[in-house]
């Protein structure tokens, strides 16, 4: 009986430590996937991927976004990176704080050799604003960035705006008053922000152009911009990826449910000739 409690012990001990066993040697693989890609291009590669991943010991999934641990973490990766060695960045994210997002924009638009942002799936609001900063964007063909319009307490800079503009001043609360303040003022500022960070890609009138359109309510929020329509603006890119990128992105797997939402065999298929007579 003695002996059956400890091997049930230790299959419990080894059942709680499988989820940390397993995201250690994604990691490993992580990082030699990193290096491979690194002497093959002869770049630093930076990744800032944020999907739901099991990390803790009972594989309790946790969704990510752009934060200050992020812009510390690449800030330092930049820091690391000799003047004259490109960046390759890899960003997949919904988007997160604007602080994190537009130090790191800032950060890689100072870097003075090229930066090249892989988006391999989708980088919206502050993972479009640094998308913005790059030199190049490198997308699928079906990836998507989306607009960078500022939001105060889940609602759109600019439909705070317009929203007392139609109602009138006098027939609104003190604080909502103070909100389209707000607003007006972040409106203005993340304008800026976009038009320096394409200041040195388009020409003047033509970055305050595509500056207001993705920061001044067009679109919603979520609306996704396709490499066809960000090529039309005049931005450089490349509606392709290296192999690499989808081989690193399988290693940042979502957690396994009971049941799969998605379900395919997991290789590339070619056509065949027919041989049936």
């Amino acid at each position: 009986m003695d002996n059956i409690f400890n091997w049930l012990w230790i299959l419990l001990i080894f059942w709680s430590l499988m989820p940390l066993l397993t995201q250690r040697r994604l990691e490993l693989f992580r990082l030699r996937l990193l290096r491979e890609i690194e002497r093959r291009r002869g770049t630093r590669v930076i990744t800032m991927i944020h999907r739901q991943e099991s990390i803790s010991l009972l594989g309790i999934p946790l969704s990510r976004f752009i934060n200050i641990e992020d812009s510390e973490e690449v800030l330092r990766a930049i820091r690391l990176t000799p003047p004259d060695m490109p960046i390759d960045l890899v960003l997949h994210t919904p988007g997160g704080l604007v602080l994190a997002s537009e130090q790191i924009a800032r950060a890689i638009q100072r870097h003075p050799a090229k930066v090249t942002v892989f988006v391999p799936h989708y980088a919206m609001s502050g993972g479009t604003l640094i998308a913005l900063a790059a030199d190049e964007i490198a997308m699928d063909p079906n990836a998507v960035l989306g607009p960078v319009d500022p939001q105060l307490g889940g609602f759109p800079a600019v439909s705070i705006i317009k929203a007392v503009e139609a109602k009138g001043v006098d027939k609104v609360e003190d604080q909502t008053l103070i909100l389209r303040d707000v607003a007006e003022k972040a409106l203005e500022q993340v304008h800026d922000v976009v038009a320096s960070l394409l200041a040195d890609k388009l020409d003047p009138a033509e970055a305050k152009r595509v500056a207001r359109l993705l920061t001044h309510g067009k679109w919603t929020h979520d609306y996704p911009i396709t490499c066809d329509q960000l090529g039309r603006m005049g931005l450089r890119i490349n509606c392709d990826l290296p192999r690499e990128i989808y081989l690193l992105m399988d290693l940042y797997p979502q957690p396994p449910s009971r049941r799969p939402t998605v379900q395919f065999v997991p290789v590339p298929y070619t056509r065949e000739p027919d041989r049936r007579r």
